[in-house]
């Protein structure tokens, strides 16, 4: 049987249609029709308030985001270590320390009391943290409603990460639109894809215009080459922008087909001992499970988080473990970490599972065949 991934590229099938305009008129490079088209698609979709600079990944709109916020060297910018790295680098990019916060168990996303704790530690050392970056991992909203407070409270910017959360919503809001920036990513494992880019939200087009002139190598409006500014090469593609059109337009479907990947490992592990499927704490948290995950608890289970990805793997079934915390890596482990053990906790129990928009009922039964049996053996 060929591999079943764990989120592959689901293609509708217009995306061909989209390069293939953009290509009979020739517009290759970083400008072009479809930039536009994808460009108001975006805007249309978070609300015409947000305005949408288009980028080549979802790192280079944090990083656009930190140079904005003035993160410079010597400043600390809070991250929540539950996450990607990807989400934490571009703060060093900057020369800052990012500073990292634990999760809470209910979202998996950043603890608004180690939050404020944090704060309240580095302000006393004369270290007011330059912005917050809040994350949305697998999908899941953080408890935007205590989170948000405590940034207003010390007058602290949010960045929020929200490059898996497309589609997901708190409070029928979308995430991506709560913070003083908004991060989204179309790399090629995401809900729609654009083959790889990113998106920066911004509150204003004064914003929006200055993260395009930074991510054109800050080259000023002359009739030649001048330049006050460090640069950087992070506009999209429009052949990138065409794909991502044909994507937008499937994106309700996709997420209702995620969302439907979950409802199905809930139903398959409802009455199984040991296996927590990862879903919303309330009605108030639409996710749209972009990854859906599981929490074994071994004792109960009689297997492990990695008993069970090698079974997986021995069938042709990608698995993954959840993120390693950040502060646990070698690059990070010496920044300062506020928290307890629940990030940690998840990354020793948790794994993800297939769970892509195409995943197919044969698939499906695949999987659920092979997890059954496992169980089964390892009751024996």
């Amino acid at each position: 049987m060929k591999q079943i991934h764990l989120s592959s590229v689901h293609i509708s099938g217009n995306e061909v249609n989209y390069i293939k305009s953009a290509i009979g008129r020739g517009e290759v490079s970083n400008y072009g029709e479809n930039l536009d088209l994808f460009e108001k698609q975006l805007e249309t979709y978070f609300s015409k308030k947000s305005k949408i600079a288009l980028l080549n990944s979802g790192t280079a709109a944090i990083h656009l985001a930190l140079i904005q916020l003035g993160v410079k060297y010597g400043d600390e910018v809070i991250c929540q270590s539950f996450t990607f790295s990807a989400s934490a680098n571009p703060v060093v990019y900057q020369g800052a320390t990012p500073i990292f916060i634990d999760s809470e168990p209910e979202t998996w996303n950043m603890c608004p009391n180690y939050l404020e704790t944090a704060i309240l530690d580095r302000i006393s050392k004369g270290k007011k943290p330059k912005a917050i970056i809040l994350v949305h991992s697998f999908g899941m909203p953080a408890k935007i409603n205590e989170l948000v407070p405590i940034a207003t409270k010390y007058e602290i910017p949010i960045i929020e990460d929200a490059a898996e959360a497309l589609g997901s919503t708190y409070n029928k809001q979308k995430c991506g639109t709560f913070g003083d920036y908004g991060i989204i990513s179309f790399n090629g494992n995401k809900i729609v894809t654009t083959s790889g880019g990113g998106a920066l939200i911004c509150k204003t087009n004064e914003i929006k215009e200055k993260t395009m002139y930074l991510a054109t190598q800050a080259r000023s409006n002359e009739a030649y080459y001048h330049h006050t500014e460090i640069g950087y090469n992070y506009s999209m593609s429009n052949i990138v922008a065409s794909i991502g059109i044909a994507q937008m337009e499937v994106l309700d479907e996709y997420v209702l087909l995620r969302q439907g990947v979950n409802k199905f490992y809930q139903e398959f592990f409802k009455n199984v001992d040991g296996i927590e499927v990862f879903k919303e704490p309330n009605s108030k948290f639409i996710s749209n499970h972009w990854l859906t995950c599981v929490l074994i608890d071994e004792t109960k289970a009689g297997f492990n988080n990695d008993d069970l990805r090698l079974e997986l793997l021995k069938h042709n079934i990608e698995a993954r473990f959840l993120w390693k915390p950040m502060h646990l890596q070698p690059v990070f482990e010496k920044h300062p970490f506020y928290g307890n053990d629940i990030s940690e906790t998840l990354f020793k129990k948790g794994l993800c599972l297939p769970s892509g928009s195409n995943l197919s009922q044969d698939e499906k039964n695949k999987i659920k065949e092979v997890i059954t049996k496992f169980i089964l053996d390892n009751k024996k």
